[in-house]
């Protein structure tokens, strides 16, 4: 059994199409399709679905705005010899 995930566009017509090129010919496949559309699957989660403990975001969220995080300048790189010649 082989997977393959494909992120694709179903068209004006509401159709997906798929090809998928499996490397067999005049072969019988057995094929199950799982869709989920994306911007539902992505607006449904919560923060405890993506992994965060409760109240995460509430506790952290502005804890370094008395002392911000700073970029210090860093230096001067190396020059390096080019892959592509």
């Amino acid at each position: 059994m082989q997977s393959i995930k494909l992120k694709k566009r179903v068209g004006e017509d509401g159709i997906l199409h798929l090809d998928i090129p499996l490397g067999m010919k005049d072969q019988e496949v057995e094929v199950m399709v799982i869709y989920q559309s994306i911007e539902t699957a992505i607006a449904t989660q919560t923060p405890s679905d993506l992994g965060y403990p409760p109240g995460f975001f509430e506790q952290t969220a502005g804890c370094l705005a008395d002392d911000p995080i700073q970029r210090y300048p860093q230096g001067e790189f190396e020059e390096r010899e080019s892959l592509f010649e």
